[in-house]
């Protein structure tokens, strides 16, 4: 049997900081399929970013590390690689799109430039070939007057452009696994739908493997199959996009849910509210991290941490107030 694209199993990296050994990463497992799009979402400092990043093995070493688990690539476990290899897998079987567009381009460097790098390090392409290709890439992810685009600086491009960019980049060797992290968070409305609405079609094309990273659980449900849910650090829902906000099971994704706007909605309905905020990686509680805000709290929520559990097929909780659920 062909494997995944992607299988991540009990990652766990580790912080090692002057206040101590913060766990980033809390045994972090998921998996996607060809074609499939899993969500994981969150609140800012739940770990989402992190996860990308030590899936792309990107995080310094100091003061990062991955201490356990395993990310397999198409069968192959990236973790023990040196870096040497990684540098050949990354951009050409797996791709990231970067929150900031603007930042993750090089200032001084034409668009054609940063396009035709990635060609000619991950293909046989010549450069002349690598040229059209770059033009070719532009077209497909729909940038205005590609031909002109090519000889652009990152500052006269709007930010759109500039994710347009980063997009032709992220797909430009066919990679088998594409990560968005918060690809749309920089962007006016009309440009996120337009971005959105760009990767959904590349992915189909193409029938890439993503993983899409946002805050945004509006941008969940136009985009995902599979939802995972991370507060401080670890996975405390998974199901599928529709049995998520149909019947979410966690206290902390109820909140989330809530507090997000519905169309069509009164204006003067007020959201719900999740009180405080997540706690630092290096104080987090002794039982459950999510206890000192959770409506629903028991005293052994505040002594013992909740394992995932499955409640049903597809899906997993870890919550004490969840079980049976």
């Amino acid at each position: 049997m062909k494997p995944l694209p992607l299988e991540v199993r009990d990652l766990r990296t580790t912080l090692f900081t002057r206040r101590g050994e913060m766990k980033a990463v809390d045994g972090l497992s998921l998996t996607v399929g060809p074609g499939e799009t899993v969500a994981i979402v969150g609140e800012s400092g739940c770990g989402k970013s992190l996860s990308a990043l030590s899936i792309m093995r990107l995080l310094p070493d100091p003061p990062a590390r991955i201490v356990g688990g395993q990310v397999k690539l198409n069968g192959r476990d990236i973790v023990p690689l040196p870096e040497e290899t990684m540098l050949g897998i990354r951009g050409k079987e797996i791709g990231m799109i970067f929150q900031d567009p603007i930042s993750s381009l090089n200032p001084v460097a034409t668009v054609e430039k940063q396009i035709v790098e990635v060609l000619m390090t991950h293909t046989e392409l010549g450069r002349g070939q690598a040229r059209v290709r770059a033009h070719e890439l532009l077209e497909l992810v729909g940038m205005p007057d590609a031909a002109r685009r090519l000889d652009a600086y990152p500052h006269q491009l709007s930010g759109g452009m500039c994710q347009r960019v980063v997009i032709a980049m992220a797909i430009a060797c066919s990679p088998s696994v594409l990560i968005a992290d918060e690809p749309t968070t920089a962007l006016d409305v009309t440009v996120q739908a337009q971005v959105l609405a760009l990767l959904k079609k590349l992915q189909a094309d193409a029938g890439m493997a993503m993983i899409f990273i946002t805050h945004d659980l509006g941008v969940v449900a136009e985009t995902a199959d599979r939802v995972v849910v991370m507060y401080a650090g670890r996975k405390v829902e998974e199901a599928s996009v529709d049995d998520l906000f149909d019947n979410p099971l966690h206290p902390y994704t109820v909140g989330l849910i809530g507090a997000t706007p519905t169309p069509g909605a009164e204006r003067a309905e007020r959201l719900a509210d999740i009180p405080g905020m997540v706690p630092p990686l290096n104080a987090l509680p002794q039982g459950c991290a999510f206890a000192p805000r959770c409506k629903r709290v028991m005293d052994r929520c505040l002594a013992e941490r909740p394992a995932l559990t499955a409640p049903g097929p597809g899906r997993l909780v870890a919550c004490f107030a969840a079980e049976g659920s």
